[in-house]
């Protein structure tokens, strides 16, 4: 175990409560660990013997970044005890003890398997994004768990909305874990023109200057942008204003496989790093080496209209808790430093 993770200073009474309990609640930051320990903490308590570990995430990168992770910390190879199963891929054996999936998957594996026997214990994560999927299935879970006494669920969350998870689960208990390690400095600026191509261009002049070591040489830089399209455009501007003195990189949930593994792998070359995101990368996925943040403080967010029937996808300024979960993102490593746009 990473011994740095604050996740691991709670450990002893994470596995407490996870024998005396059906329903443990975990909440913490981003950043404290909880995605990749839980797993191993079930896996030291007996859990997935038999039956399975099914570990929830709401992206398929992520499930296939934190699987990766795990089998990488328990020296083993994906796809033998931890693997995982996601839209049009599938890396699971019948070694595989901890699987990692969307939740979209285990939706669907409830229509087939209403007990969910595969599974001795499930870990929903990520749920205070409360998306339809996750409160389908913890509203179905409630409902499962008196027919399957034997069944164990860790719900986490970052520290919102925990007290209602809790009610939910007839007030399971609740233990929290401290976030970041490291202090984060943050910085406010109004964008300079309202419209897109000015915030891009300002975007462009920020990581530039933190390119050219004018606010320390620490890390890398991580910008959140609401959208493909905003990305290619600021990929392009940066290549062509710094690309011979940084690496751009972008992240999405639609870039190839092989893209994506490049943000996570080591450096190819000595440049520092400018990884360009969607919100893919605000829950579940860490992003290495991040010095500094740039959050403009928009996302493209789902949205049903129940007027209209239409599932729209506008752009949105982000609440509260996402830009405090953008925010953990740069102070993993060393002190910190986010710039946000409003």
């Amino acid at each position: 175990v990473p011994e740095e993770l604050p996740v691991v200073e709670r450990r002893e009474d994470i596995a407490r409560a996870i024998r005396e309990h059906q329903v443990v609640i975990v909440a913490g930051e981003t950043g404290s660990g909880k995605t990749t320990q839980i797993p191993k903490i079930c896996l030291e308590l007996g859990r997935g013997r038999v039956q399975r570990i099914g570990h929830t995430q709401p992206r398929r990168l992520a499930a296939r970044t934190v699987a990766a992770r795990i089998a990488d910390e328990l020296d083993t190879a994906l796809g033998e005890v931890v693997g995982y199963q996601v839209r049009f891929t599938d890396q699971v054996s019948q070694a595989t003890a901890v699987k990692l999936m969307t939740d979209g998957i285990l939706l669907n594996e409830m229509q087939r398997d209403r007990a969910l026997r595969e599974y001795d214990t499930l870990i929903i994560d990520e749920a205070h994004e409360r998306s339809l999927n996750i409160d389908f299935i913890l509203g179905y879970l409630k409902q499962l768990l008196p027919r399957r006494p034997d069944l164990k669920v860790i719900v986490t969350s970052a520290t919102i909305d925990v007290d209602s998870f809790s009610r939910h689960f007839d007030d399971a208990p609740v233990i929290e874990v401290s976030g970041r390690t490291y202090p984060v400095d943050t910085h406010y600026f109004d964008p300079l023109q309202e419209d897109e191509e000015g915030v891009v261009e300002q975007i462009g002049q920020l990581v530039a200057d933190i390119g050219a070591g004018r606010f320390g040489p620490r890390g890398d830089v991580l910008v959140f942008q609401s959208g493909e399209r905003e990305i290619l455009e600021t990929a392009r501007l940066l290549r062509r204003e710094i690309g011979e003195r940084m690496e751009v990189l972008p992240l999405y949930a639609r870039l190839s496989n092989k893209d994506q593994q490049r943000v996570f792998q080591a450096r190819t070359r000595s440049a520092r790093r400018v990884v360009l995101a969607t919100n893919v990368a605000e829950t579940s996925i860490t992003v290495p080496n991040i010095g500094y943040v740039v959050d403009p403080g928009f996302a493209r967010i789902s949205r049903y209209s129940y007027r209209s029937k239409l599932q729209r996808l506008p752009v949105e300024p982000i609440s509260q808790a996402s830009a405090n979960q953008r925010l953990g993102r740069c102070g993993r490593i060393a002190p910190g430093t986010c710039y946000r746009m409003w």
